[in-house]
């Protein structure tokens, strides 16, 4: 089965003055938009990214996170989660975006994608669901959805196919370097094999590693 893109998702301005610390402007409430956007290097214009320091950039240029998973989610919570809950701007459909190798390259519309990291959970996912312990158990859940960076700029739109045109040999999935970074530092080795994961990832497993003697 082709995988494709169920929907794309634009962010709108969300003054997040959720409980504890989590406040300010963010981005995390996408909404799906009825035609095709461009997608540049630093990002899908029209998208709205309140906290420039932590989210956006080359690296997360774009997020996708497959609607199986979405679909679990909902049946976890009882409750509708939309395309761009999660504030993915690429809902995709048949993908195995956990199972995606960094490094491997998407043609989606126009664009060329290349898969680079895990999403990391963060406070201010957990206030806009109003699910306090919401980072403890996506943390368990495991399936954190891919960001990727544009290598060529293009149009992206509801329904285009997402087609693997090239996948690195080394194997490393976005969801191991999620295991790896959380829950199961034994794979902390299995980063430095990728190399186009960003290199504060790469740091970082050197520094766990090291300390681990």
């Amino acid at each position: 089965m082709t995988g494709r893109v169920a929907a794309v998702n634009l962010g709108t301005v969300t003054e997040a003055e959720w409980a504890g610390d989590v406040s300010g402007r963010s981005g995390i409430d996408k909404r799906p938009v009825d035609g095709p956007v461009l997608v540049r290097v630093d990002g899908v214009v029209g998208d709205f990214i309140g906290e420039r320091a932590h989210h956006g950039g080359p690296d997360q240029a774009v997020y996708a996170y497959a609607e199986e998973d979405a679909a679990w989610w909902a049946a976890e919570l009882g409750r509708d989660v939309r395309p761009g809950g999660f504030g993915e701007n690429l809902s995709t459909y048949a993908v195995d975006v956990t199972g995606a190798v960094i490094g491997e390259r998407w043609l989606v519309g126009s664009a060329l994608l290349q898969v680079t990291k895990p999403r990391t959970p963060c406070t201010t996912f957990a206030g806009f669901w109003g699910v306090p312990d919401l980072i403890k158990r996506f943390t368990a859940r495991a399936l954190p959805g891919a960001y990727l960076r544009v290598l060529r700029e293009g149009e992206v739109g509801p329904g285009d196919p997402v087609e693997v045109v090239e996948r690195p040999t080394h194997g490393v999935t976005i969801g191991e370097v999620f295991r790896a970074t959380s829950l199961e530092p034994e794979l902390l080795p299995r980063l430095l094999e990728a190399e186009d994961l960003p290199e504060p990832i790469r740091e970082k497993a050197r520094r766990r590693l090291a300390a681990r003697g």
